[in-house]
Order: C-alpha cells, then structure tokens, then sequence
C-alpha cells in the first residue's frame, strides 16, 4: 500500500529509555572526546565529525508507506538545568543551517513465501506535527519495521506508528526539546503497541504476529533513532583525518542472549533457550508478540541522540535480511560505489542524483539475495543533502 503526498519542502545545505539516569543512550558528542556515558555532558553522542570510529550495528519488513511531501547523571535541579541551557544553544548554533533528509528504498521478498517487511518514509511532515516554530523548522521520520509470525504487526506500526507520533509531537513552547521529545518517542512506542495488542487478543484466534521496530526522526540536524529487535540504523560519515569513510552505528540490537535482556527475561519468568526466548522467539524487544510480554519481552526503544555535521553522507536503515549476508561497513562501501557511478541512466526529468540512490537501494538489495540472504530485504538510505 503506497500513500503520496504532493507536498515536498527539501531544504538545502548547509532498553528502557537507558537504565540509570542517563537521558539517552547514544555515542559521543559532536564537539567531545569523551565516549564514555558517566562525562560532563547532558547526552552521549556519536563521535566527532572526524572520527572513524564504527559502533556496533542493530532488524526489517515491506508494506510500503511512502509521503515524499512535505548523559549525565542527574544532579541537583540548578545543574541540570544549567547543563540544558549549554546543550541547548550549542544545538541551536549549529541548526542554523538544515540538511535536506530525502529517503528512497528497495524490498526483496527473497526465499520467504510472503513479504513481511514494511517502511515508511516522511521526507517532511513539520506541518503536521505542528512544531514550536520558535524551537523547531523540520522534522522527518523514517522507518523500517520487520515482521515475524505475519504481516500484521509490521503493517500495523508502519500504518499508526508515525500518526501516533504526530498527535503526541510537542506543540507548544518546551523548556528541553531533547527530553520531551525521548518522552515522545517512548509514549509513541507504548501506545503503538497497546494498540495492535487490544486489536490482536480481539481474535478468533488471537494474533501472534510481532515486529521490529526501527525510527529516524529528525528534528532540525538531531537524529533521533529509537529501535526495537535487530534491524540497524547506520549513519556513513566522511572522517578528514583518514579521508576515508566511516559506518557508524545509531541503534542497538536487541536479542535474547544480550546480559540485559536475558536478566530482564528471566526476572519475568520467561527463559532463554538456544538463544531464543522460550526457545522460540529471536528478539527480546518488539511490538505485538503478546504471548511473550508476560516472560520479559518488552516494547520500550532504545534511543539514541546524533547531531548531523557537513560530514555525514547518508543514513542506511535495514532488516536483519541485509546485515546476515552483509557487514555495515560493507553495505556502506556498497553504497558509495553506487553513488559514484556515472554510468547509472536517469530517466527524463528526473535528477542524476535521485538515479543514483535509487540503484543504489536496489543493487544492495539484489545483492543481498545474490549472496543467499533466505530473509525478506529491505533497504532504506536517507540523502543528506549539503
């Protein structure tokens, strides 16, 4: 099911919400050396522009929806506040400028009898979420969700996920525009899955579909990547020291094995087998699967913070049917060869660039099955435009 939207504004150039009392989960600041979550500063952040540094990397699905439109620990009150002020005018300064985002995907069915995979991409949708203008001039969403045990639950976050989002986005003015949008996105990911689980135990029978669950909102040039299970978001950022490029990780895998999980599983009764939940399930955290929410399985993202510099290329987002036959670096490399290919035909009207992403999307993917991927593919790459 494809939705378009004629509206398109580009602008041009220029585990439970993380235990303890970290505000996000995330890699070092663009301006820091500091990597480690207990420095000085309010957030962790991906490394600085000229790093090449890879993170470790994290699932899929395809019904399509596509709208081409338009750290620290907490201290007493007086420092948090103070450590929020600095945070937010260093994001302001360097918002002053705002990257075009602009998505384009491919999807493989593979050896899978049904496609279950599903994505959206929101180039734009500022007038909907209807943003503080005084805080907020962009924002964008994309996602790629991979379903198991059915279509439906995949289908069912690709449909309501981002309307959630847009009905509980910020509307008025914000003291952190950081914490109320973390607020946001977890509100949005709990009411998403209460949703299709009221709607699934309504059956006769029951719905025992699950999915995961991996979102890109931007607002302005910060990324907020929240992500459930093991579909990977991964940001391609020229460093200038190496003059090379770099893969770097924007969300966390989640999977039964992990210490975390498996203690979280197992406080709830539930227990891991074969690197399964109960033997079964792969992923300890997804929307749907309500059989398994009782043993641990949990619907809360993880969320990540990155600021975008002149140095980030693109964002790649895909199922694990991609990063099975694939390492991130690879895929990122696969990529950039693509885009520097000036044999790639254009259609009348249409810009060499789009040409570029969009073969792009579809050799990789290709590719992928090439390499013996058995799982539905589906890759995702968002266009930072300078």
């Amino acid at each position: 099911m494809t939705v378009l939207c004629s509206k398109q504004v580009f602008y041009v150039s220029g585990k439970e919400a993380q235990k303890g009392s970290l505000l996000f989960e995330d890699l070092p600041p663009a301006s820091s050396t500091d990597s480690g979550p207990g420095g000085p500063l309010l957030f962790d952040d991906l490394p600085p522009a000229g790093s090449g540094e890879s993170g470790s990397l994290a699932v899929s699905i395809s019904q399509t929806i596509k709208n081409e439109g338009k750290g620290a620990k907490r201290k007493t009150s007086e420092e948090e506040n103070g450590n929020e002020e600095l945070v937010e005018k260093k994001v302001c300064k360097a918002s002053s400028v705002i990257f075009g985002l602009k998505g384009y995907v491919a999807e493989r069915k593979g050896e899978r009898e049904e496609m279950q995979d599903a994505h959206v991409i929101l180039n734009d949708i500022t007038d909907e979420c209807r943003p503080p203008s005084s805080l907020i001039t962009r924002v964008s969403y994309f996602a790629v969700f991979d379903g198991h045990g059915g279509i439906r639950a995949s289908k069912f976050a690709a449909q309501n996920l981002h309307q959630n989002l847009i009905r509980k986005f910020p509307k008025g003015d914000v003291i952190s525009v950081e914490k109320t949008v973390k607020r946001c996105l977890l509100d949005t990911f709990k009411h998403t899955d209460e949703e299709f689980l009221k709607q699934a135990s309504s059956q006769k029978p029951a719905w025992k579909d699950g999915s995961t669950a991996t979102c890109v909102l931007a607002v302005d040039n910060i990324l907020y990547i929240a992500n459930l299970g093991d579909s990977r978001a991964i940001l391609c950022r020229y460093n200038e020291e190496s003059q090379r490029h770099a893969a770097l990780s924007l969300s966390k895998e989640h999977n039964p094995t992990q210490y975390e999980e498996r203690m979280r599983i197992q406080k709830a009764g539930g227990n891991v087998r074969d690197g399964r939940v109960l033997g079964v399930l792969e992923v300890s955290r997804s929307i749907g699967d309500g059989q398994y929410k009782r043993c641990g399985v949990t619907s809360v993202p993880d969320i990540r913070r990155c600021q975008l510099t002149p140095n980030d290329r693109f964002i790649l987002l895909a199922c694990d049917g991609l990063f099975k036959v694939f390492t991130p670096e690879e895929a990122v490399n696969f990529i950039l060869s693509c885009l520097e290919d000036e044999k790639i035909q254009t259609r009348e009207g249409k810009p060499a660039i789009d040409a570029r992403y969009e073969a792009a999307c579809n050799r990789l993917a290709n590719k992928a099955v090439q390499r013996g991927s058995a799982d539905n593919v589906t890759v995702m790459v968002v266009r930072i435009g300078q």
